[in-house]
């Protein structure tokens, strides 16, 4: 039986330790990732072996050879360009037609029992056998939902966490049919759990899935390098460790030099020819490659030092990597999470801070302090967009200098000569870290059309309509004038898809930032008539019939939409109240309990002026709060459903988009006026995407944010306040009534805390206690799971996307019945999650 061992890998999220060096190469306990793959095939007694390879691949076959050296036959099959997973092993298919063969990635570390896989494989007479593993976090892998039997139901490609419904992660390691690849283009990219498995899944192919007992991990980040490194230490998964045991877990090469005054505490690895002065200290999870010398006083923990390495006296090394030929000087310091590439200098009292990247062939002065990355990869930060784009605590977390970063990430995604389009509140923290961005911008090559302070949604509204590339709008957060949010758009205005935000995500960790040349500087113009054309615009769209003296009372709450409604109302002849119709630098967000105090104001106002209704805006205009006019505050929920009864009511057919997590009271509005409900997730993009489609009339996310499809597919405060004036208006019902008409609300939420690695167990155990109890429903898996009962009862469990939770909600016909179903689901959560 032959095995391919695919190592073409390029491993870009693993840089600077793959700057000059293919990721099969990378060393764990002194040996290549791939010398462990081919160990374990000769030890199930595979030694006939095809090795794929395309990034700099004359180093692989140059190390591997014709694999003499491990008892084994390599060959090799070149790819020009990446063939994908499956174009890879189709590219050498000459040499596998004779016999079913084992397909392993040359880049993951792993015990698994082959032999076990195979004769699996053969008993269910499978045309391939995926072989499957458990994982906390199923988020960068593709999960596989197999039967009791083993075979495949279904296949994921990474998916959000409202996707995950397993914890059962593909390990890239097959058991394959020849037959397989006449399935697989020739000379074509083609993956496997992509393209070629689901094709055989949907004709009916057998197709299993061998749950692996064995350790396995794909080390694919710095965190998981590091992991398998010490799992290797630890026993916990079965590699050659060359040397010899000195003591329980400390071992150490025949050829190395140990002073026996030097300390160590196991379990670590000291490769071959290494010497360690006395006064040396080694500690836990250290691994000291092939050639390094450590001299006297240095210190070293769970630390990962490749060959060829000198570490001088008193060097202080701690969960750091240093890559091969680098040479640490006296007393220099580097700390946790920092990577050194290869054949770099660190040189006296040199201090590098946690999470520092350098690339190989660098030079660090003496005495510098290093807080950022060394040309050209950065710090990787963990969910740079949340729910809100990328927030954070100004000057603490947002800086000038992110700013700068993420400006330049963005452009360097655009195409050189695009035009983005900036605004920002009127906080002076936005103002200034609005300058940054433009600069960045600029200098990247990017024009910018700065809007300066403007509402959200008339930024969005020129990002979809000047042509432009995208947008950049600084606020600061709702409810923490501390903090501030950087809202990134794509073309439409709308905030950018979950694709878009990762790949900025990748170029902003790597810091691969494109520069423009000194005669391509970008402009930085200034719209004239911004706010004219908006307005022009929305009136326009969005019908004013019947609106002349009517009465509102407005709340601007100090935002920027106190810069638009003069000049759209004024055309209008509506009686209008205004209050906070000012741009307040000082306060540009409010505390919840100075909103309850001008919501409660606002109703005064209403009531006593007799308005037809009272608007309240969010200070970037974005969001609406309203009050009947008898002033009594509509909450959130109940507002989605009032204007959804009189868009309904007034259209009589179309479509209105919602969340999942809105009540199915919705769906009866609708169903009474004839119109359907698209749900969607809910995720950023989501509702904008869904409202941009055929034949939308209305569009909200219940939390306030409305969308006039007519005019803009993004939510929009303004077009919103408008388009009601018109249906009061057009109508002959207040809002009181018509909410009055609506059913009660019996919607509960909850939020059960849930660790990030229990996240994919959790969602594993819902699905299998909804399945078993889904009463011929089907689930609906927009966004987490669904369950509906024949009562019309649901409940939702959607993992949070940026939180260690899982949010619930659940809807019946009584609030003891929605108070029972999110109790009894939120048992099965926190059960699973413990």
């Amino acid at each position: 039986m032959k095995a391919v061992v695919m190592a073409g890998g390029e491993g870009t999220r693993l840089r600077p330790m793959t700057a000059n060096q293919p990721k099969p190469l990378l060393p764990v306990v002194n040996r290549p990732i791939m010398e462990h793959v081919l160990r374990l095939l000769k030890r199930h007694g595979v030694t006939e072996t095809v090795v794929t390879v395309q990034f700099l691949a004359a180093l692989v076959r140059n190390y591997f050879g014709d694999g003499g050296e491990l008892g084994m036959s390599l060959q090799y099959a070149t790819e020009d360009l990446p063939l994908g997973t499956a174009g890879s092993v189709k590219n050498a298919a000459d040499r596998l037609r004779d016999d079913r063969f084992l397909v392993i990635s040359g880049d993951a570390l792993t015990d698994i029992d082959l032999t076990e896989m195979v004769r699996f494989h053969r008993e269910n007479a499978a045309l391939v056998t995926i072989g499957l593993k458990r994982v906390p976090n199923p988020l960068e892998f593709g999960i596989i939902i197999v039967d009791e039997q083993g075979r495949v139901q279904r296949f994921l490609e990474k998916p959000t966490w409202g996707q995950v419904f397993s914890d059962t992660v593909n390990t890239g390691v097959y058991v394959m049919e020849p037959e397989i690849l006449d399935a697989v283009a020739a000379g074509e990219p083609v993956d496997w759990s992509s393209d070629v498995f689901p094709a055989l899944l949907e004709r009916g192919a057998p197709i299993y899935g061998y749950v692996a007992d064995g350790y396995w991990e794909d080390v694919g980040t710095h965190d998981s390098y590091l992991k398998a490194q010490a799992d290797a230490l630890s026993g916990k998964v079965a590699v050659d460790i060359a040397g010899f045991e000195l003591s329980p877990g400390v071992w150490v090469a025949e050829s190395a030099s140990v002073d026996p005054d030097a300390v160590l505490k196991g379990p670590l690895l000291i490769g071959d020819y290494a010497k360690v002065e006395a006064g040396a200290e080694l500690r836990e999870f250290t691994v000291l490659g092939n050639n390094a010398v450590v001299r006297e006083g240095a210190f070293l923990h769970r630390a990962i030092v490749h060959d060829n390495v000198y570490l001088g006296p008193g060097a202080h090394l701690r969960g750091c990597v240093i890559g091969k030929s680098t040479d640490v000087m006296a007393g220099a310091r580097i700390e946790e999470n920092a990577i050194i590439g290869d054949e770099c200098v660190i040189e006296a009292e040199a201090y590098v801070s946690s999470g520092v990247k350098i690339y190989p062939f660098k030079i660090i002065e003496a005495g510098a302090v290093v807080n950022t990355s060394v040309i050209w990869e950065s710090r990787g930060q963990r969910n740079l967009f949340g729910p809100r784009g990328v927030s954070g605590l100004v000057n603490v977390e947002i800086t000038a200098e992110l700013c700068v970063r993420l400006a330049s990430a963005y452009a360097t995604t655009l195409n050189k000569g695009e035009h983005v389009v900036t605004s920002r509140d009127c906080s002076l923290a936005a103002r200034a870290l609005k300058r940054a961005v433009n600069a960045a911008l600029t200098a990247s090559a990017i024009n910018v059309l700065d809007l300066e302070a403007a509402p959200l949604p008339v930024a969005r509204f020129h990002t979809g309509r000047e042509s432009a590339a995208g947008g950049i709008s600084l606020r600061t957060t709702p409810g923490d004038p501390q903090s501030v949010d950087i809202v990134i758009m794509d073309g439409r205005g709308a905030d950018l898809p979950p694709a878009a935000q990762r790949k900025l995500e990748r170029v902003f960790s790597r810091q691969e930032f494109r520069r423009a040349f000194p005669g391509e500087i970008a402009e930085l113009t200034y719209p004239a008539r911004a706010v004219e054309d908006y307005t022009r615009e929305l009136l326009r769209h969005v019908g004013t019939d019947g609106i002349r003296d009517m009465k509102v009372v407005v709340d601007c709450a100090g935002g920027t939409s106190s810069l638009v409604l003069p000049s759209l109302l004024g055309r209008l002849g509506v009686e209008v109240l205004t209050v906070n119709a000012r741009l307040d630098d000082v306060s540009p967000t409010e505390t919840l309990a100075e909103r309850r105090r001008d919501l409660q104001r606002l109703s005064e106002l209403v009531s006593s002026s007799r308005a037809a209704f009272g608007v309240r805006f969010d200070p970037v205009g974005e969001r609406i709060a309203l009050v009947d006019e008898m002033g009594q505050l509509i909450n959130d929920e109940r507002a989605l459903l009032v204007v959804l009864d009189l868009v309904a009511a007034e259209r009589q057919g179309g479509q209105v988009a919602l969340p999942v997590t809105t009540t199915r009271v919705a769906e009866q509005v609708c169903r009474f006026h004839g119109v359907q409900v698209q749900w969607t997730s809910t995720a950023l993009d989501a509702l904008t995407s869904a409202a941009a489609g055929p034949d939308m009339i209305f569009a909200a996310d219940g939390r306030g944010g409305f969308v006039v499809p007519e005019f803009t597919p993004a939510i929009d405060g303004l077009a919103a306040f408008m388009r009601l004036l018109g249906l009061v208006a057009r109508t002959r019902l207040s809002l009181s009534q018509i909410d009055a008409r609506i059913p009660e609300i019996k919607l509960l939420k909850r939020a059960v805390p849930t660790p990030w690695a229990a996240k994919g167990a959790v969602m594993r155990s819902v699905i299998e206690a909804a399945e078993a109890e889904a009463e011929g429903h089907p689930l609906d898996t927009t966004d987490g799971v669904r369950v509906t009962h024949g009562d019309g009862s649901w409940v939702l469990i959607l993992p949070a996307a940026t939180e260690p939770l899982t949010d619930l909600w659940a809807e019946a016909s009584d609030m003891d019945g929605a108070q029972a179903l999110l109790e009894r689901w939120a048992r099965i959560v926190e059960q699973a999650a413990t």
